[in-house]
């Protein structure tokens, strides 16, 4: 803790310092962010992260010696640990090009267990931009290109819509060129807090980056106070899950990998009274993304080293939301809809049990998952007042007679049961 605020202190005296020079450029750093609260309540157990903050979407039905479902229970919390910092950096140009950096960070912690690192000061943001005419190129730590981030998700839950809206920051190298109203994008990235099923090692021994290529035009009409943005990308994968597999006492090196080709294409509509958004994602094995799906094992390609092949878990998304644009209350409405289309190949199981791992998916068990989220937001310059209701629906896959899950040989759900929870969220939020 010391550490922090000893950069800080550091950090407003560079800036102060830089505002004293009249003669010179105003370099330096200048603080912006939000106090956030929030108040909710679910009416059943959820996979979440932090404490419940983050809700992805409700538990499966799960009974005990009675029969009574024990996820059937509900809950409250209250939290502030959404609260956020940025120090957006300016100084001199290099290169020929206009410079600017950006620190942000907030108090959610990395760590999903209890008393680890709740409340835990982390980064969010960091990276630099080097910024010609018409070029733009981005070092560091940034949203993961399918994180769009002049059309993603308004809502007032932390989660922006997750499992349906793309959520990840990673570490990346990204160039971006425009020509005309039309901008070219691509990035080369790591992974980091978001990670693959693994852990963010499997990306690097595959030693390919996660390579992504975004397209889109943008217009806007100042007198009209209109602008209209649409556009797609592509993200390509390479996974190596296991280094060695073992049979008895005996160790052997593997270097079988699985690859995923994903696509988005997205659309933002702006007028003065209102906005529309819409994006819709075709992904394999986007686990790291907060979304269902990952990776599954296809075969066993050698039975005396225990060795396997895998096939990509696929999904489609969509979601899409309009909010009106009052100064003083904004009415808003998001929907979502994710659906799990299993693999392009036969499955022989869900988890790497040959190297001895864990489970290589999300929602597996899952059919589809679909939100309804209504807000309404009060605004009173820098505070805000927002209340959101957040109601989640999660198709899970019944069982036979056998108590096996009724999905055939890719992994497609064929027979399931629909469970919901509703949480009822208040916020209160300053602005500086």
């Amino acid at each position: 803790m010391k550490r922090i605020f000893a950069f800080f202190f550091l950090m407003v005296f560079f800036y102060s310092h830089a505002q004293e020079k009249k003669d010179e450029p105003k370099y330096g750093i200048n603080f912006t962010g939000f106090v956030k609260t929030d108040y909710f309540f679910d009416s059943r157990e959820n996979y979440t992260i932090r404490e419940g903050h983050f809700l992805l979407y409700p538990k499966e039905r799960v009974f005990d010696a009675d029969g009574k479902d024990i996820n059937d229970k509900s809950s409250f919390n209250f939290l502030s640990i959404q609260t956020r910092i940025t120090g957006k950096i300016s100084g001199p140009d290099a290169f020929g090009a206009k410079t600017s950096g950006v620190i942000e960070a907030d108090f959610f912690g990395n760590e999903n267990a209890a008393f680890i690192d709740n409340n835990g000061f982390r980064l969010r943001h960091a990276f630099v931009k080097l910024n010609w005419e018409k070029t733009e190129l981005l070092f560091g730590q940034y949203w993961h290109p399918f994180f769009i981030s002049s059309c993603f998700s308004g809502v007032i839950s932390f989660n922006t819509g997750s499992p349906m809206q793309p959520f990840s920051r990673n570490p990346q190298f990204r160039a971006q060129h425009r020509l005309g109203n039309i901008t070219i994008a691509a990035a080369v990235s790591a992974q980091r807090d978001f990670a693959s099923p693994l852990g963010s090692v499997s990306l690097r021994y595959a030693t390919l980056p996660d390579l992504s290529a975004l397209i889109f035009y943008e217009s806007k009409n100042e007198p009209a106070k209109t602008e209209l943005l649409f556009g797609a990308g592509l993200d390509y994968k390479m996974l190596q899950p296991l280094l060695t597999t073992t049979n008895g006492a005996q160790t052997f090196i593997t270097n079988e990998k699985v690859t995923g080709l994903s696509a988005t294409a997205f659309v933002k509509y702006k007028t003065e009274p209102f906005t529309f958004k819409l994006q819709a994602i075709y992904g394999q094995n986007l686990f790291d993304l907060l979304m269902l799906g990952g990776y599954a094992v296809n075969a066993i390609t050698d039975s005396l080293k225990n060795s396997v092949s895998y096939t990509t878990l696929n999904n489609f998304t969509a979601w899409t939301e309009f909010h009106t644009n009052g100064k003083k209350v904004q009415y808003a409405f998001w929907a979502g809809y994710t659906k799990n289309l299993g693999a392009n190949e036969s499955i022989l199981f869900y988890s790497n049990k040959v190297g001895g791992t864990d489970a290589t998916a999300r929602g597996a068990n899952l059919q589809s998952v679909i939100r309804l989220s209504p807000r309404v937001v009060f605004i009173q310059g820098k505070f805000n007042f927002a209340t959101e209701l957040e109601h989640t629906t999660a198709a899970y896959a019944t069982k036979d007679a056998n108590g096996k899950l009724n999905r055939d040989q890719f992994g497609v759900i064929t027979e399931s049961e629909n469970i919901s929870n509703l949480r009822i969220l208040f916020s209160a939020i300053y602005n500086f």
